[in-house]
């Protein structure tokens, strides 16, 4: 999908603008309004805006350029202008997108914040862009330290969820952290979807060739492995197919119609690419 993206200079643009649009709406709509700060530079500007009453996209652009100069630093020319147009172009979304409070339900602004800021993320991520912040100290870490940038992200994001203690209490610290985990889980499911597939693998020493038959005639897209028995060390056949959630259960009911003691090894896929199911 990504490599599809990047063949259409429009297309990226718009999924561009719009990623940070939504994480512009995230802030201003649902975060800012209750004071929650979930992490990275548009945490710090809700907690400057609590604390000092600094509007938040001074803030955030003023905390971006000063990654932005660590970038130039550190990163090199080709790394900070890849992530400069986002890092400048959020506070300038979040200036024009109208700030109110959503909710009145603390815990509904969390989980739609928190959703609606891991689906700003992934599109962003989609066409290989950033919206800088916090995001550049874990790039220098790896770089020179060889730290897990994934892991050093979290520690100063849990760095500024920590710091709601100090300016709303222990509720803004459990709100902030439960948002984490609604933009992980929005994530996830943003890059391999919610069209989840079964992939289903099959086993019979007396009735192979029928279950092959049913499968050939009712699905597509079979594939015959040849495997060895651990300790037989007999050669055998094993059927391997790919069906939607929905077809699972008959799948399984025609397989034990023919054969009741077939061995079957079920695992889920995220996504599938090519055949019928397109990208």
């Amino acid at each position: 999908m990504k490599k599809d993206l990047t063949k259409h200079t429009w297309l990226c643009w718009i999924i561009f603008l719009l990623g940070l649009e939504i994480i512009a709406i995230s802030i201003n709509l649902f975060y800012g309004p209750i004071n929650i700060a979930a992490g990275g530079s548009t945490g710090i500007s809700i907690l400057v805006e609590a604390v000092w009453g600094i509007s938040r996209p001074i803030t955030v652009f003023i905390v971006n350029i000063l990654m932005l100069i660590l970038a130039a630093i550190f990163l090199g020319k080709k790394t900070t202008k890849n992530i400069a147009l986002g890092s400048i172009v959020l506070p300038i979304l979040m200036e024009i997108t109208p700030s109110f409070k959503a909710t009145n339900n603390d815990l509904l602004a969390v989980i739609y914040g928190g959703a609606l800021m891991g689906l700003g993320v992934s599109l962003l991520y989609r066409v290989n862009a950033s919206s800088g912040g916090t995001t550049i100290p874990p790039m220098i870490l790896k770089k020179y330290f060889y730290l897990n940038s994934a892991v050093t992200l979290l520690c100063i994001d849990m760095i500024v969820i920590f710091l709601n203690i100090f300016v709303d209490g222990w509720n803004a610290f459990f709100l902030a952290a439960f948002s984490q985990l609604m933009t992980a889980i929005t994530m996830n499911y943003t890059e391999t979807g919610f069209d989840k597939k079964y992939q289903v693998r099959i086993m019979s020493n007396l009735y192979l060739d029928e279950i092959k038959k049913v499968l050939q005639d009712n699905y597509v897209g079979l594939t015959v492995y040849d495997v060895v028995g651990g300790y037989s060390d007999d050669k055998k056949k094993q059927l391997l197919i790919v069906v939607d959630t929905n077809e699972y259960g008959s799948l399984i009911t025609k397989i034990h119609e023919i054969d009741p003691d077939a061995f079957i090894i079920t695992s889920s896929v995220a996504k599938v690419h090519g055949g019928r199911w397109g990208i």
